[in-house]
């Protein structure tokens, strides 16, 4: 799985953060990001749903590509 995020896109609205807390935080200045080592996801299966919560749809979860 590949996780790509919108900084231009990206509110803070913190629904990634809210739906998939061992995936996305937000930076100092309240944007999304995924933490370290989770950038594949790590297996959450709140992943997807973190995404379709963004309300700007910033957050965009696609196979990874090999």
């Amino acid at each position: 799985m590949r996780i790509d995020i919108d900084k231009d896109r990206c509110i803070g609205a913190g629904q990634c953060a809210l739906a998939a807390p061992r995936v996305f935080t937000q930076d100092d200045d309240g944007f999304s990001t995924v933490l370290p080592g989770q950038e594949d996801g790590g297996g959450d299966p709140m992943v997807r749903e973190a995404a379709r919560a963004c309300p700007v749809g910033a957050i965009a979860v696609s196979a990874a590509s090999d």
